[in-house]
């Protein structure tokens, strides 16, 4: 089992930045791919972006060029730096983990609160 934990979130104007974090525990060895997804309300969580523990990184189209996702896998932690913040990325941002034996996300965290005022 793996246990994850996300902070950072918060209030920030339009064209802020902020910087979300998710700490990892349990059988973190198993873990292979890491990511960020975000859910607005009335509508469906979506990924944001991921990453393997090697440091391949995918992102939404949405976010790519304002959004970075980083990994310290000796910490067993998972970062999302958002800069350029738009109102239309207010949403709950969510850590999920996919262990090598499913590739599949399995493990999520309880989730943090992005708002973003215009």
């Amino acid at each position: 089992q793996v246990q994850l934990v996300e902070s950072g979130g918060g209030l920030v104007q339009a064209g802020g930045s902020l910087r979300l974090s998710c700490s990892a525990s349990g059988s973190t060895f198993s873990i292979n791919l890491m990511g960020w997804y975000r859910q607005a309300p009335g509508k469906q969580r979506e990924m944001v972006a991921t990453i393997t523990r090697i440091g391949v990184t995918h992102y939404a189209d949405s976010v790519k060029g304002r959004f970075t996702i980083s990994r310290d896998n000796a910490k067993n932690a998972v970062y999302l730096q958002m800069n350029s913040l738009k109102p239309e990325d207010m949403a709950v941002y969510y850590c999920s983990a996919a262990p090598y034996s499913t590739g599949m996300w399995d493990y999520w965290g309880q989730g943090t609160q992005v708002t973003v005022s215009s």
